[in-house]
């Protein structure tokens, strides 16, 4: 959603290309540059689209999101170097503080842009698939279930997220004609994962390799859950009064009960199995908490019956 938005504010600013990820399509900074010209032009001077050095060009549109209050996340180098995780959250900020949106375009730009990609897949095979595309991996994934299947795209996303993880001596680059050769990089993602201490259960690389959906999924929400926690610890590291402790699931879950609580709510949750969470009132509650403006509740309903449930968890990820 992120790309969809900064490359539409792009276009109208007169820039020529698509930024598809995070990290190799802004490492020059020249799209951020055009993004805080059409966003911003007040805090935008012409200098940062005319410098030549892609160093100081960064440095100047940190300084210019800074106007805007957007915190400092990273530094220059991490933009002139490609950090994914790191730019993501930096064009989070410009959205947060500068979206360049009105109230009724934010309400169809938000809800209702995915339209036909919506209705074609699954939300969840959209959120990974958006997902690995923003990291800036080699390959172009049109369909995740199609697309890991030969292990070569998963390896990709490993080296991303754990820098070094993969044996790229032992991996075999589409097209991939030999069926055991697709087999051997399925298995080397299971051992990667193990590795990296995901829970793994009954997933073998076969199962990659003949497209198991359940156990496809299970291991990229661990992906994702890694590669987040990692963001999250990095711009742990980048704030002031950083003690360099490692963020655990329990930092997640006392800060999310304390977000509710501060918001002037009752709902907690006490663990992520809590199965209060089943109804999706507590992550309305916490969205709401994060940003007022995203939760109708005139929409929400109380209920106890299987079809509420249903209804209230849709609210939940719409």
């Amino acid at each position: 959603m992120l790309l969809r938005w900064m490359n539409h504010h792009l276009k109208k600013a007169g820039y020529k290309k698509t930024v598809n990820n995070f990290s190799s399509d802004v490492k020059d900074g020249e799209a951020y540059a055009y993004l805080l010209k059409a966003l911003a032009p007040e805090t935008s001077p012409e200098t940062t689209l005319e410098t030549k050095d892609p160093d100081e060009r960064a440095k100047m549109v940190l300084e210019q999101a800074e106007k805007l209050d957007c915190k400092r996340y990273l530094t220059p180098k991490d933009i002139t170097e490609g950090s994914a995780n790191l730019n993501l959250a930096f064009v989070a900020q410009i959205f947060q503080h500068r979206n360049g949106l009105t109230s009724d375009i934010k309400q169809v730009t938000l809800t209702q842009s995915a339209s036909r990609d919506d209705v074609l897949v699954s939300r969840e095979e959209r959120a990974f698939r958006m997902w690995i595309n923003s990291l800036g991996v080699g390959s172009y994934v049109n369909n995740v279930f199609e697309d890991v299947r030969n292990g070569w795209v998963l390896l990709e996303v490993l080296d991303k997220v754990s820098p070094g993880s993969v044996n790229w001596k032992l991996a075999s680059k589409p097209p991939i004609k030999l069926p055991f050769r697709k087999l051997e990089n399925c298995n080397q993602v299971v051992k990667i994962g193990k590795e990296l201490k995901f829970s793994l259960v009954n997933l073998a690389g076969n199962d990659i390799v003949q497209g198991n959906k359940k156990l496809i999924v299970a291991l990229l929400w661990q992906l994702m859950r890694f590669n987040i926690l990692q963001l999250l610890n990095r711009l742990r590291s980048h704030s002031k009064g950083s003690q360099g402790k490692q963020i655990t699931d329990a930092d997640i879950l006392n800060w999310a009960n304390s977000k509710v609580k501060t918001s002037g709510r009752t709902s907690r949750m006490e663990s992520f199995k809590d199965k209060s969470l089943s109804n999706g009132v507590f992550f309305l509650e916490l969205l709401s908490a994060v940003q007022p403006r995203v939760v109708n509740w005139k929409v929400v309903t109380k209920g106890e019956a299987g079809l509420f449930l249903i209804h209230m968890c849709y609210l939940t990820i719409s």
